[in-house]
C-alpha cells in the first residue's frame, strides 16, 4: 500500500511538471496575428538622430584638396609595429564629441548645434556653414557618420552583450538576432526597452513580440545606446530559485523510496 501511494505521488509530480512546461511554451511564436497587420502604417524610413555624447566622424571632400584640408583635421595615433620597435604614428581623422547641449566645435566655424538632427540634416547644415570659406566653383561634399552607435541586449538571449551598429539603423528583431535570439525561457510579450532621451530622461517601454503590430510601434527601431532586456518566464525563475536544491530533493526522495522498500520487505 505504501509503495502504491509513493508511486502515485511521484506520478502526480511528473504530470504537474509536464503541464507547467507545456503551458510555458504557448507564447513562443512571434507575430501570431500577422494576417491582421496594417502594413501601410509601417512605411516609414527611419533616420537616427544625433544625441549628446555621440561621437561623429565628419569628412569634407572637394575637387581641390587644399580647400577641404582645414576642415579635415587629423590626429596622430600611436601604432606598435613589433615588440622591438617602440611605436610609429599614423594620422587619422579627428572625431567630434557632441556635448550635453548638442554642440560640436568644428574647425574655422566654431560651435555648430547638431543635436536632434539626422545625418542628412547635419550634412546640409555643415555644408551651408563651410561654403563661404571656399570659392564659388567649389561644391563640397560633407559626410557625417556616427562611430559609436551601440545597443545592448541582456537577459534570456543566447549571446547577451553590447553590439556596434555599422549602418546606424537597427530594429528590435535585428538586435535580438545579433544576440542569438531569445532562449525558450524568454518572455516574448514583455520585452523591455530602456531608452534615454537628449535631456537625460530615461524611459522603459514594453514590447510584445507575439503581436505582429510591433512593426508599427514607434519603438520598433532602436536608437543608439538603447538597452533591450528579456526577462525569464516562470519556469526559468522557479528553476533558478530552486537551483541545486532540486537535485538534492530528488536524491532524498530516491533514498526515502529505497529505505521504505527495504523496510517493507523486512517487516512483511
Amino acid at each position: 500500500m505504501i509503495m502504491k501511494r509513493i508511486s502515485y505521488f511521484l506520478a502526480l509530480v511528473a504530470f504537474a511538471y509536464l503541464i507547467t512546461g507545456c503551458g510555458s511554451s504557448k507564447n513562443v511564436a512571434y507575430f501570431q496575428n500577422s494576417d491582421n497587420v496594417d502594413l501601410e502604417m509601417s512605411r516609414i524610413l527611419y533616420d537616427a538622430r544625433i544625441m549628446p555624447k555621440d561621437v561623429l566622424s565628419i569628412t569634407v571632400n572637394t575637387t581641390d584638396p587644399e580647400a577641404a584640408a582645414p576642415f579635415n583635421l587629423t590626429v596622430a595615433t600611436a601604432q606598435s609595429l613589433s615588440t622591438r620597435i617602440t611605436a610609429t604614428t599614423q594620422p587619422s581623422l579627428q572625431s567630434y564629441i557632441v556635448d550635453n547641449e548638442g554642440n560640436i566645435d568644428f574647425p574655422l566655424i566654431g560651435k555648430i548645434h547638431l543635436g536632434g538632427l539626422t545625418k542628412n540634416e547635419a550634412e546640409n547644415l555643415i555644408y551651408e556653414r563651410i561654403k563661404p570659406f571656399m570659392n564659388a566653383a567649389e561644391n563640397p561634399i560633407v559626410t557625417v557618420r556616427m562611430i559609436n552607435y551601440k545597443i545592448s541586449v541582456l537577459g534570456e538571449v543566447s549571446r547577451p552583450g553590447m553590439f556596434t551598429v555599422a549602418n546606424e539603423k537597427i530594429n528590435i528583431l535585428e538586435a535580438l538576432a545579433q544576440a542569438g535570439d531569445l532562449t525558450i525561457y524568454g518572455v516574448r510579450d514583455r520585452v523591455k526597452l530602456i531608452r534615454e532621451d537628449a535631456s537625460g530622461k530615461k524611459e522603459i517601454h514594453v514590447l510584445n513580440l507575439n503581436d505582429a503590430n510591433i512593426i508599427n510601434s514607434p519603438y520598433y527601431y532602436l536608437q543608439q545606446n538603447d538597452i533591450v532586456y528579456v526577462e525569464p518566464n516562470k519556469v526559468k525563475s522557479q528553476n533558478s530559485s530552486v537551483g541545486s536544491m532540486t537535485t538534492l530533493w530528488f536524491s532524498a526522495t530516491s533514498i526515502l523510496i529505497s529505505l521504505t522498500s527495504l523496510l517493507y520487505n523486512i517487516l512483511k
